[in-house]
């Protein structure tokens, strides 16, 4: 099966397995809405890279760092110190919004996943969502059962449940994308390390930076997405929004 979909104050990547700190939160404001209504099929489009694609695996990966050492781009090849960014506080998570996103989620976002006189419960698609301000670049959350994403009669733990980063590619990444980079992260908690996969592909002239990991059961994924054309001015920032998402 696969799904589709800012932490360190280094401007280095970090390597596999290394240590980030959890930073301190911050409010956020208020979004505005001015303009919503007019960007908002732009935004489905690129947020739809971010949904789910729960049909099995058909195409192999183009590429793959995780399986080659000569990957077809460079792609951790930094992230920014987030601190300063507005942190999202979500079912479960926190992840920091790059300056000047809004916050494009609706009232039907919010009413999804309950149920009233017995009605069937319609799935909740994002648990958060950003964009900016011309609706191309956006960043968001979704949330996950994870016998959804692998048949399993036990409850995943860690993210490590599912699989290997190879492995999990096969969830986390859709058929014919350009894998250009995959990484394991451990954060330091209060109890331990929490394990996280990252994953950076392309496809349809999309680039997209992938953070995850799974608590009591749910994947929580953080994705964030442009067309390739603006990744080069705007990678960094994007994939430090996505990397910054933590699990509480």
């Amino acid at each position: 099966m696969a799904i589709l979909l800012s932490l360190s104050v280094s401007p280095h990547p970090p390597s596999p397995n290394s240590t980030i700190p959890k930073t301190p939160s911050l409010s956020i404001a208020n979004p505005k809405t001015t303009t919503l209504f007019t960007r908002r099929p732009l935004i489905l489009k690129f947020s739809s890279l971010l949904v789910v694609s729960f049909a099995p695996l058909q195409y192999p990966l183009a590429h793959s760092s995780a399986e080659s050492s000569s990957p077809a781009k460079p792609s951790l090849s930094g992230i920014v110190n987030t601190k300063s960014w507005f942190q999202f506080f979500g079912d479960g998570f926190s992840i920091r919004v790059p300056p000047e996103f809004e916050d494009m989620m609706e009232p039907e976002d919010f009413n999804s996943g309950l149920s009233l006189y017995g009605d069937k419960v319609k799935p909740k698609t994002f648990a958060a969502r950003f964009a900016s301000s011309n609706g191309s670049e956006v960043v968001s959350v979704i949330i996950r059962p994870t016998n959804q994403l692998k048949i399993t009669f036990l409850e995943a733990q860690d993210i490590t449940d599912l699989g290997s980063l190879k492995e999990a590619a096969k969830i986390f990444v859709p058929g014919g994308a350009t894998l250009y980079s995959a990484r394991t992260i451990k954060i330091k908690e209060d109890e331990g390390f929490r394990t996280y996969y990252f994953y950076e592909f392309g496809r349809y002239n999309q680039h997209v930076a992938l953070f995850t990991a799974v608590n009591s059961g749910k994947a929580i994924i953080a994705g964030a997405a442009a067309p390739e054309s603006k990744w080069e001015d705007d990678g960094v920032k994007l994939r430090s929004a996505a990397i910054s998402m933590t699990v509480l």
